[in-house]
């Protein structure tokens, strides 16, 4: 009895050394999530020395991570883990900034484990794991079950625009009006919905991923760094808590038309103020004030399109809108053993395609040009070992024979499977 009784109270001492040691801090350290559909909040992890982020975890218990630093998911109780398309995080220097995007079938499985009795309240764990051979550090998050109401972060959750015509890209003739643009947006907690229109004219360069995230979604140090484009409308509206809106676009006279060629319609978001999503630097040690996490989004917003012809020649709208990336699937696992493949489809009016793969970052890792009707490339042998363990995204462009972009895929995700290990 006295020989348990030791080992309890040795094991309670060691947590709490494992506790007190932890070095990273997090703001905000809880937040409030709608119980029955998705959530996002900004966090800043701050005092990351020699540590480097790993997954990300929900789960509804937390035990001791000993031997390493902090407390970590209970793996009998794991609800889910944060899915590749919305990790947004960025590291740089000795802060990490990450989305926590709730998804619903995690928010499902948190709402039926207090409906079995157990608390209102579950944990998102980030691991960091040591650059010099030290622990890893899990730092948790404490997330309380609540309704969509005004104690909520302010996040976007769906975003949709829509001409109103059943189609993404429209083609029209020089002169002709343009239907009227929607928003349709789904969204948790309460605030003021801040942004505008802008247009990417033919020629201009294209937005990133990065360039479609909502300012609230980016690092403090990375706001203003966008690209901007013509701004045509701007909008500043409060939202009820009620979850959904439907957003006017811009005024048919403001869209122009004046040049033959591809446009681009974009929504941006600026972040606002909204105290249920606040991060405090100073209480993570990654300076002074607070940033604004207001409209925080786990994902890119979408585009519409339209494309303006004198008539003398044009391209039907039913082969531009074909299209479509074929393989790898989105989020697949690769094998390293065999040939990579990217496959999509041949539209017609198309005289060339280029391949682009990035990182999450948005950094160029390679591109290819392929001339005429061809649908497939198989990439270098080399890719592999550039790419290694990170998670990128690929898409294919076409261009017709005077150079200009008549259609774009999205973008899809893929990372290398690890090598299995050989025993002797």
């Amino acid at each position: 009895m006295r020989f348990r009784l030791l080992n309890l109270c040795l094991l309670v001492l060691l947590t709490s050394v494992v506790a007190s040691a932890q070095t990273i801090q997090v703001s905000p350290d809880n937040v409030n999530a709608y119980s029955q559909g998705p959530t996002s909040a900004l966090l800043t992890f701050g005092g990351l020395v020699n540590k480097q982020p790993a997954e990300a975890t929900w789960c509804g218990r937390l035990i001791s991570a000993a031997p390493d630093i902090g407390m970590k998911c209970d793996p009998a109780n794991v609800f889910g883990l944060l899915p590749l398309r919305y990790d947004r995080s960025v590291l740089a220097n000795n802060t990490f900034t990450d989305v926590m995007s709730v998804t619903p079938q995690v928010a499902r499985r948190a709402y039926l484990d207090a409906a079995a009795g157990n608390t209102g309240t579950y944990f998102y764990v980030r691991k960091f794991v040591s650059t010099v051979g030290g622990p890893s550090e899990y730092v948790p998050v404490t997330i309380r079950l609540t309704g969509n109401g005004a104690r909520v972060p302010f996040s976007l959750t769906e975003v949709k625009l829509s001409w109103g015509v059943g189609t993404p890209i429209l083609f029209v003739k020089t002169g002709e009006t343009l239907p009227r643009v929607t928003a349709d947006i789904s969204y948790t907690g309460t605030g003021r919905l801040k942004g505008r229109w802008e247009l990417v004219k033919p020629g201009e360069a294209p937005p990133e991923p990065r360039d479609l995230l909502t300012e609230a979604t980016l690092p403090i140090e990375e706001r203003g760094t966008q690209k901007r484009y013509t701004e045509i409308d701007r909008f500043n509206i409060y939202l009820a808590p009620n979850g959904k809106i439907i957003l006017p676009g811009p005024d048919a006279f403001r869209v122009d038309e004046s040049l033959t060629g591809l446009y681009w319609l974009l929504l941006r978001i600026e972040a606002t103020s909204d105290k249920d999503s606040e991060t405090d630097l100073a209480a993570v040690g990654a300076g002074n004030g607070v940033v604004n996490g207001g409209a925080v989004a786990g994902f890119s917003l979408p585009t519409l399109k339209y494309y303006i012809n004198d008539g003398a020649r044009g391209l039907a709208s039913a082969n531009v809108s074909q299209l479509v990336l074929i393989g790898p699937k989105d989020s697949e696992e690769l094998d390293k053993s065999t040939p990579v493949d990217f496959n999509w489809t041949v539209i017609e009016g198309a005289s060339s395609y280029r391949l682009e793969i990035r990182d999450l970052q948005d950094a160029p890792l390679f591109s290819a040009i392929m001339v005429g009707s061809t649908s497939n490339y198989q990439a270098p042998s080399w890719l592999k070992d550039k790419v290694g363990a990170a998670v990128v995204h690929w898409r294919v462009s076409a261009f017709d024979d005077e150079r200009k972009l008549i259609a774009e895929t999205d973008w899809r995700y893929f990372k290398f499977a690890p090598s299995p290990i050989v025993k002797d």
